[in-house]
């Protein structure tokens, strides 16, 4: 009995370790606190895998993921983000070169840093569904709301990350642009010291001309 309950959770829910690592990545930002979340995500999955009853596991797990991230932080006094509130958040409405590449990695990096600046309610539901590749009804399913709250969640939290990537662009533009006037300035200074030493040399050339003519 017990051989067969190991061997149907070692098939149904072990394959899908990565994506519950992903989701408690997500949800506490820490690579340390991920791992114990997983790890005892797991514990509990395998003690109460008997009262699974067919479906799809993965979906099964996450909620399990998700449930044990939340008791996790709450018995150990911390947040995984800050408060939401959901009617306050309502109210919201080339080619492979190094340059390239720079950019694109930059890019990753600003949307990283605007998930992570995400509510956790908001952050989940995008999480889920683009990293995961979800259904609305399985989303639904795993954070226990119903499937026209994760739609309204997902349109506000595409909404900010929107905004959140504007900014950082802005931002890189404002550096960028100062960037470039003080490289202009440098030029303009380094023009201008050039012209006054061969100014002076054309002088002194002049002047040694008219001292050999005297002579």
């Amino acid at each position: 009995m017990f051989e067969n309950h190991m061997t149907n959770f070692e098939e149904l829910v072990l394959p899908h370790l990565d994506a519950a690592y992903n989701l408690a990545r997500w949800l506490t930002r820490n690579t340390q606190d991920a791992e114990d979340v997983v790890q005892e995500a797991y514990l509990r999955a395998f003690r109460f895998f008997g009262g699974f009853h067919g479906g799809d596991a993965r979906t099964w797990l996450l909620k399990i993921v998700r449930n044990t991230c939340y008791t996790l932080h709450k018995n150990r006094g911390r947040q995984t983000a800050a408060p939401f509130d959901e009617q306050v958040h309502t109210d919201i409405a080339e080619s492979q070169n190094p340059e390239t590449l720079l950019r694109r990695k930059a890019a990753g990096q600003s949307l990283n840093r605007a998930l992570e600046e995400l509510p956790t309610a908001f952050r989940e539901v995008l999480v889920l569904l683009e990293v995961e590749g979800l259904s609305y009804k399985e989303i639904a399913e795993v954070l226990a709301i119903p499937i026209g709250t994760v739609m309204s969640r997902l349109a506000r939290a595409r909404h900010r990350l929107r905004e959140s990537l504007s900014r950082d662009l802005s931002n890189e533009n404002a550096r960028e642009g100062k960037s470039t006037n003080r490289s202009h300035w440098r030029d303009l200074q380094t023009e201008q010291e050039s012209q006054s030493i061969t100014g002076e040399l054309s002088e002194s050339e002049f002047t040694n001309e008219d001292a050999d003519l005297s002579k």
